[in-house]
């Protein structure tokens, strides 16, 4: 028995996007840039998609930009806007949030190391959260850019977007001159299934996604760009994607891309309530039958498919082997760091201790989660969490100190 719960990392490729995967490589093979019927066939397929992928989200098929995925377009994003930012009087200041993926977070930081620009991490409350008025309160005269991310990808946590935006665009529009105005990015990678992602809604410049997290295949992902928002390439080379991203475009994946949003659109309603209905009896049944866990962020904003549960007194990787062992996979945060000893950065800087970093989990949910499998993990996950808190070191150390 194969229980899938990370799908937070990446998610299993869906049967239409498959098909849609066989159909492209075996029929439109060409180079898109080839002016020969072969080439022009699979120019015909990116065009197409590319339409349907600017529908999705509201926009316009220009202001779409395919990518390698998710980091690759919060790079070209952050790096595009800072390259091509007109000299001020002072270094470009970007505002971001402390708990954001570390495609946008260490990108950040490496500008900031360079000297290229001046940086603000706002710190959420204790539920995760970030608030306008954080976001409102670090605006500078010099700021240029705002980076949040949508949903966290390890609480589930929900940025509120759509009102930043509002008062990023009220901002704007008391400032003297048009050149000026600051813009603004969200990471939407984990909210594409699940939130709602028009851009005019979202009052968003530039949004990231990716097909790996939507039952798509990886390597292929996109950046949406307002109009008029003038980014510098960060790959250069040759004059594909409107001369912002060069290389021979990823044909078959643009296409299981745009199949994979289409049934998105076409599922989106019933896909989150029934996923939500199943994390919230996983976070109920974990919390009624095991003692001292503590769900992580906010009860409520929160996306429908991510529960991260701190066990305490139980190590976070020796959970995960022994859920692994039964055929069972969970992680302990982000895949990007998984392979790290260091607690989870979005953990500590909701002010929580090492202890109760280590010992978090993070189950994420997809469409083809079934009730079954919540009530296997619900069934053997007691015992597990019961035998590894027996061995504690953190128990024999909790219990000498009360003993004084």
């Amino acid at each position: 028995m194969s229980i899938y719960l990370d799908n937070s990392a990446t998610t299993t490729l869906a049967p239409e996007v498959i098909e849609k995967i066989n159909e492209t490589n075996s029929k439109y093979y060409g180079n898109p840039s080839s002016v020969h019927t072969v080439g022009q066939e699979a120019r015909h397929v990116v065009d197409e998609a590319r339409r349907e992928v600017a529908d999705f989200f509201g926009a316009n098929p220009e202001e779409i930009i395919f990518t390698s995925g998710g980091s690759e377009s919060d790079n070209l994003a952050i790096r595009g806007i800072i390259s091509n930012s007109e000299p001020r009087t002072s270094k470009p200041h970007v505002i971001t949030s402390a708990t954001e993926h570390h495609a946008v977070l260490h990108t950040i930081e490496d500008l900031e190391k360079e000297g290229k620009i001046e940086a603000t991490y706002i710190k959420p409350d204790k539920d995760g959260l970030i608030s306008p008025e954080s976001v409102e309160k670090e605006i500078r005269p010099n700021t240029i850019l705002v980076s949040l991310i949508y949903v966290n990808n390890e609480t589930g946590v929900v940025t509120p977007i759509k009102e930043i935006g509002e008062m990023i665009e009220k901002t704007n529009s008391e400032l003297p001159t048009p050149d000026s105005r600051l813009l603004f990015h969200t990471d939407a990678v984990q909210a594409v299934e699940f939130m709602p992602v028009n851009v005019d809604e979202l009052k968003v410049d530039l949004l990231t996604f990716t097909a790996h997290k939507i039952h798509g295949p990886k390597g292929i992902g996109g950046l949406y760009v307002r109009w008029g928002v003038k980014l510098a390439p960060q790959i250069t080379g040759g004059s594909q994607e409107f001369r912002l991203r060069a290389g021979t475009e990823n044909v078959a994946g643009i296409s299981a891309l745009a199949e994979a949003l289409k049934l998105v659109h076409s599922t989106q309603s019933t896909v989150h309530s029934k996923v939500e209905k199943l994390r919230n009896k996983l976070i109920e049944g974990i919390q009624k039958n095991i003692p001292d866990t503590i769900l992580n962020g906010v009860r409520t904003k929160r996306a429908p498919h991510i529960a991260n549960i701190s066990f305490m007194n139980a190590e976070g990787e020796a959970i995960i082997l022994n859920l692994d062992f039964l055929g069972i996979a969970v992680s302990s945060g982000s895949a990007c760091t998984s392979r790290t000893l260091e607690p989870s950065h979005v953990l500590t800087a909701m002010g929580y201790p090492p202890e109760k970093c280590h010992g978090s989990i993070r189950f994420s949910l997809s469409r083809y989660t079934t009730e079954a499998e919540i009530d296997k993990v619900l069934e053997v996950l007691p015992g597990i969490i019961e035998k590894l808190r027996a061995m504690s070191p953190f128990k024999s150390l909790n219990e000498s100190t009360n003993s004084h």
